[in-house]
């Protein structure tokens, strides 16, 4: 039976896989018009920011530090990221509005099957073609091909990563560094066109919550200057322009006296070839064999701090959606998801960096996986 506080993964229109849909809906997208998951107003133009860690229970306990969506929070809704809540795997549901285990981005690092490695979806050094990796049409590409003019913004070093094209590939990329310059470039882009599409990331959010914690002040002082940027873009759309908020995961404070790290426990770390996954949603692979013992070990040690799934369970509980065969293997033997504020770590190959970071993520939990949607409907929709 699943712990108290275990938050089921949703992919329909309770997730994030529902978000982008329901916006090329509103917007009249061939192939979605009509069969919104989230019923949105119809719209010339729309603008989608996702804020990377923006978590719905994070704006809820900290809406002092942002005015503007707090105001916005009474009417938003609240989704569920899916599982794991990280960037790789829910940029994936975001961009596709396909459960994990369809599009197949199943986690921070993942077993690439039949080359007995693993792969950083998030940074994809040495990846695969990401078109094979990931072959579903996105939103945004299906947007493009009906003849929207679509318009993507980050930072410059996105354009054409491995993430990218994966995850959210379509239409046309402009490189903008700071948050009041991806707005500028979103209001231009709006109205360059008058049925468009624009998608803006900003990252920086999560990172000071990894570094400083989400709780610290600096996590809050981040979160001001964005609630005053997207207050700035709703102010200067176009009047038939919608504009929707939302997030990748939340984020949960882990202190470091509290972790298991596997470099110096010779019993968990037994029978496990590959630890994929990230410290807060571990994919264990195991050796040939050794799956069931490593399960048995795993949950006398850490069952009461963490929900632990073998591969079956986890699919057959849904925690990745339907999955495809295409996609089974890239699941870990065992499926780990970390309960409260714990994390496991192995600081045999994680580097220093990774290992000292505070804010962690992945997890099932309401404050990991809950993410907000936030919509300013368009003024005019003539």
């Amino acid at each position: 039976m699943p712990h108290e506080g275990l938050t089921p993964p949703h992919y329909d229109d309770a997730g994030l896989a529902a978000v982008l849909p329901s916006v090329a809906a509103a917007l009249g997208v061939t192939g979605y018009a009509g069969r919104a998951p989230i019923e949105l107003p119809p719209a010339r133009r729309a603008v989608v920011v996702l804020v990377d860690g923006l978590g719905y229970e994070l704006v809820r306990r900290r809406g002092g530090h942002a005015p503007y969506l707090r105001s916005l929070l009474p009417a938003a809704h609240r989704l569920t990221a899916g599982f794991p809540s990280t960037t790789a795997t829910s940029m994936g549901t975001f961009g596709t509005g396909a459960p994990p285990g369809v599009h197949g981005l199943l986690g921070y690092e993942v077993l690439v099957p039949g080359e007995d490695r693993l792969v950083n979806e998030l940074s994809w050094e040495d990846g695969p073609d990401p078109l094979a990796w990931q072959p579903i049409e996105t939103v945004l590409e299906a947007a493009d091909r009906d003849g929207v003019s679509v318009t993507r913004i980050g930072p410059a070093f996105f354009d054409g990563s491995g993430l990218t094209r994966a995850a959210v590939r379509g239409g046309r990329f402009v490189a903008a560094k700071s948050l009041a310059d991806r707005v500028d470039a979103a209001q231009a882009a709006l109205r360059r066109d008058a049925r468009s599409l624009v998608y803006v990331y900003w990252g920086d959010l999560d990172k000071v919550g990894h570094v400083h914690g989400c709780q610290s002040w600096e996590w809050g002082d981040e979160l001001e200057a964005i609630d005053s940027e997207i207050s700035r873009l709703v102010a200067g759309v176009p009047p038939d322009t919608a504009v929707v908020v939302t997030a990748d995961h939340g984020m949960v404070d882990a202190p470091h006296a509290l972790r298991i790290d596997l470099a110096h426990d010779l019993e968990l770390a037994a029978g496990v070839r590959h630890v994929g996954g990230e410290p807060r949603a571990l994919q264990l692979y195991c050796q040939p064999g050794a799956a069931r013992d490593v399960a048995h070990v795993w949950r006398e040690r850490v069952q009461e701090r963490a929900w632990i799934r073998t591969r079956d369970q986890a699919i057959e509980e849904g925690w990745f959606g339907p999955v495809e065969d295409r996609n089974r293997e890239r699941i870990g033997d065992l499926v780990v998801a970390m309960r409260d504020n714990f994390a496991i770590v192995d600081s045999r190959r994680a580097r220093p960096q990774l290992l000292a970071l505070l804010g962690l993520h992945g997890s099932l939990t309401p404050e990991e996986s809950a993410v907000p949607l936030f919509h300013v409907p368009a003024r005019v929709t003539a």
